[in-house]
C-alpha cells in the first residue's frame, strides 16, 4: 500500500512578496518577498529564483547601498535574506561576496541542484539536472515546481507563503515519486554561506539540534544524514560536507568562528514507492537578538537550526541581530525557549571566542 506522510522542515522568515521580473544565471524569473509586500517598508525580505533557490540578482539596494562589503565590490545588486537594521537600511546576510545559497534533491544515484555561484572546487554554477515545470508568484507567495531531468517523475514543489504566524514565512517543500517504480534513498540538501552584516565574511555561526536528529532515515522517519558549517560546497545531496571551522561536522556548537562560513544540511527520507510523497517546511529570517531568534525557532517547533551573528571583534557597529535558518520534522527534539541563564551562557560563549581571537592576534 502506498503511503503519504506530512513532515515539516521550517525556515524562519518574516515576509510578503513582490512579483517576478527577468533574472540572470540561467534562471529567468524571481520573486522579491517581504513581510509588508513592499521593499520600502519591509522588516525582512527574501529573494527567490524560479528554481526555488535564493540570492536573486534583482538590483535591490541592501547593506545601505554600499559599494563594497569588507573591501569586496558588491553594490546594490542582490537579495537573499535581508533584515532592516535600526538605521533604516536593509542588510542582506547571504548575497555579499558570492551568491552561495542553494538546494538539491536526489533519488538513488541521480541528483540535481539549483544555485547561482560555483562552490569551492569550481563546480559549474546554476541549475544541474533539474527541469523547471512552473513558477508563479503573488505579493505574498512564490511557488516553484521542478523535477529531476534524468529521473522524470521525481518532482519537488517549493511553496513560499505567509505562515499562520505574522512573523514567519513558510516554504512548504513536497517531494513526490511518480516515476512508476520505487526510488531509493531520497535526499534533500540546503546550503548557504552566511555573510552577516556589518562584518560580512567574518561571522559567528551556531548549530543546534543536530545530535538529536542524526540517524538512519526510512520512509516516514526522516533523519539528518550530515551537517557542517561549509555553505560553499554546493547543494548536491550526494556530495560531501567538510567543515571550515574544526569541530562543526555532525555536532551542535555555539558561535563558532569568527570565519567566512555558513551552514549545510543533508536530510534523508528513505525509499519512496511509486505515488509516495513527503512534505516539509523550511524557514529563513532574522530577529533583533539571539534570544528572539531562539524564541521564534521554539515557537514553530524547529528541531535543527543555524544562527548567524556578526563578529563584535571586527566592528564596533556589530549588535546582537541574529539571522536564522531552521528545520522541523527531521527526527530531532523541538527547541525549547531558553532559560535566562542559558541565554547568558550563549552570550558568554561568543565573548570567549572573541577573547581567544584577540589573544591569538596579540
Amino acid at each position: 500500500m502506498n503511503k503519504n506522510v506530512v513532515l515539516r522542515i521550517a525556515s524562519i522568515l518574516v515576509v510578503g512578496a513582490i512579483g517576478g521580473s527577468p533574472g540572470a544565471y540561467g534562471a529567468s524569473t524571481f520573486a522579491d518577498i517581504t513581510d509588508t509586500g513592499s521593499l520600502s517598508t519591509a522588516k525582512v525580505a527574501l529573494g527567490v529564483w524560479d528554481f526555488g533557490n535564493l540570492n536573486v540578482d534583482s538590483g535591490v539596494t541592501t547593506n545601505g547601498g554600499s559599494s563594497s562589503f569588507n573591501g569586496t565590490p558588491a553594490g546594490p545588486r542582490s537579495l537573499g535574506i535581508a533584515f532592516r537594521f535600526p538605521d533604516g537600511t536593509l542588510r542582506d546576510a547571504t548575497s555579499p561576496g558570492c551568491l552561495c545559497e542553494g538546494w538539491g534533491v536526489s533519488g538513488g544515484s541521480a541528483s540535481g541542484s539549483a544555485a547561482v555561484d560555483a562552490p569551492v572546487g569550481g563546480v559549474t554554477p546554476g541549475v544541474v539536472n533539474l527541469t523547471l515545470d512552473s513558477f508563479t508568484s503573488t505579493p505574498t507567495s512564490a511557488v516553484s515546481t521542478t523535477h529531476l531531468t534524468s529521473l522524470p517523475g521525481l518532482t519537488v514543489k517549493q511553496d513560499y507563503h505567509l505562515s499562520s504566524s505574522p512573523s514567519l514565512f513558510e516554504d512548504t517543500v513536497t517531494i513526490t515519486n511518480n516515476t512508476g517504480s520505487t526510488v531509493t534513498d531520497v535526499r534533500y540538501r540546503r546550503s548557504m554561506d552566511w555573510d552577516i552584516p556589518p562584518t560580512e565574511f567574518s561571522e559567528l555561526v551556531t548549530h543546534g539540534g543536530v545530535a538529536a536528529a542524526l540517524g538512519v532515515p526510512t520512509f516516514g522517519n526522516p533523519k539528518l544524514i550530515t551537517s557542517c558549517d561549509n555553505g560553499f560546497e554546493g547543494a548536491d545531496p550526494l556530495g560531501v560536507c567538510d567543515a571550515i571551522v574544526g569541530g562543526t561536522t555532525n555536532t551542535d556548537f555555539v558561535k563558532a568562528g569568527p570565519a567566512d562560513h555558513g551552514s549545510s544540511f543533508i536530510f534523508g527520507f528513505g525509499d519512496f514507492l511509486d505515488g509516495e510523497s513527503v512534505t516539509f517546511d523550511i524557514f529563513y529570517g532574522a530577529a533583533d537578538t539571539s534570544a528572539d531568534a531562539l524564541a521564534i525557532l521554539a515557537a514553530v517547533g524547529a528541531e535543527v537550526y543555524s544562527l548567524g551573528n556578526c563578529n563584535p571583534a571586527a566592528s564596533t557597529a556589530c549588535t546582537d541581530i541574529t539571522y536564522a535558518f531552521g528545520f522541523k520534522g527531521v527526527g530531532g527534539t523541538p527547541v525549547t525557549v531558553p532559560e535566562p541563564g542559558s541565554l547568558a551562557l550563549f552570550g558568554l560563549a561568543a565573548a570567549g571566542l572573541v577573547a581567544i581571537r584577540r589573544r591569538k592576534a596579540a
